[in-house]
């Protein structure tokens, strides 16, 4: 199949293509390359033994995209192009909205102009809110408390729409929780441009010396020992789940909504104490006032998944620290 993967030089896309590819697919990537490297495709082909298409374009202008879906005969879409940082969403609102909606809209009019009928969508468990029981499934209510959730929100919207208007149009929306970890070959990561705004590329960071210490925010939590717990995933298995959603378009049609975690969380410290076991590190920590808006627990009810994608989760805390830190020596 030709499938056109946007932002598929980043993080997450960048894993995804190494299954596209090791499956058979044709992969075009296309990347603005506003939070991912150039380097990335080298990687994939590396790790791959293939070669790969990367277009540099942003999914806003419609017209490339027009033209890339048609000429190069684009079966599927996995749409990864967007802003995620929760903090930079709440200073820069327009920003997200005009990267993550509009940018959507643009690539769906593309999509409708070129007669392509599939998508993957990469939303977020950020849609849900506070959590108002747990665990999240995917027909809890759906309240995002920043301007990033509401962006992923919005976009679900308009697929739902567009699914209902057109009986042709099948799209998988997949919920993330919290991805995390590398390729086990060491070559591909996340690499964020600037400080990291996630756990573990953090705690990463702090273990290779990079970082002086963590701050962990709030250690006064009604959890296990007081630090928030999340629901974190294996980055290779979110992109199974992918793979997965590809699989079921082909036999399903209308929108369908699944959450992509582990169904089980892990707290701050234990994160800590998992990576200081796979890095011989010590990780320096303080604690810090909690920040506005963060919760106690959130992690993810995943039957629904591993019942219609037949997929589940199978890499384990330590896999996920062994294999950042892994990646994290290959950036020295």
């Amino acid at each position: 199949m030709n499938i056109l993967l946007t932002g598929g030089a980043g993080y997450i896309g960048s894993h995804i293509a190494i299954l596209l590819l090791s499956a058979g697919h044709r992969v075009l990537i296309v990347d603005n390359f506003c939070n991912s490297h150039v380097s990335a495709i080298s990687a994939i082909e590396t790790i791959s033994g293939k070669k790969i298409t990367c277009i540099k374009a942003d999914i806003r202008n419609t017209s490339t995209l027009i033209q890339l879906l048609r000429s190069e005969e684009i079966e599927a879409v996995i749409n990864l192009a967007g802003l995620k940082a929760v903090g930079e969403s709440t200073i820069h609102p327009l920003k997200y909205y005009a990267n993550n909606v509009q940018g959507a809209i643009s690539l769906l009019q593309a999509m409708q102009e070129s007669r392509v009928s599939k998508l993957v969508f990469s939303s977020s468990a950020t849609v849900y809110g506070d959590p108002q029981y747990l665990p999240l499934d995917e027909n809890h209510p759906t309240v995002p408390t920043n301007p990033y959730g509401q962006t992923k929100l919005i976009v679900e919207q308009i697929l739902q729409d567009i699914s209902s208007a057109d009986k042709d149009f099948r799209v998988v929306n997949l919920r993330y929780f919290n991805p995390v970890g590398a390729h086990e070959s060491g070559l591909i990561g996340e690499n964020p441009k600037g400080i990291p705004n996630n756990l573990m590329p953090l705690v990463s960071e702090v273990a290779a010396g990079k970082q002086k210490s963590l701050s962990v925010y709030g250690g006064d939590y009604s959890t296990a020992d007081g630090t928030g717990v999340r629901d974190y995933i294996h980055v290779m298995d979110l992109a199974e789940g992918h793979m997965a959603a590809l699989d079921f378009l082909n036999d399903n049609q209308g929108m369908s909504t699944f959450n992509l975690g582990t169904g089980s969380g892990h707290s701050v410290l234990e994160v800590v104490r998992a990576f200081e076991s796979k890095s011989g590190k010590k990780i320096l920590y303080q604690i810090a006032p909690r920040r506005v808006g963060d919760i106690a627990s959130c992690y993810a009810d995943v039957k629904k998944a591993n019942l219609n994608l037949k997929w589940s989760s199978k890499y384990s805390l330590d896999d996920m620290c062994l294999s950042t830190w892994r990646w994290q020596l290959s950036l020295e």
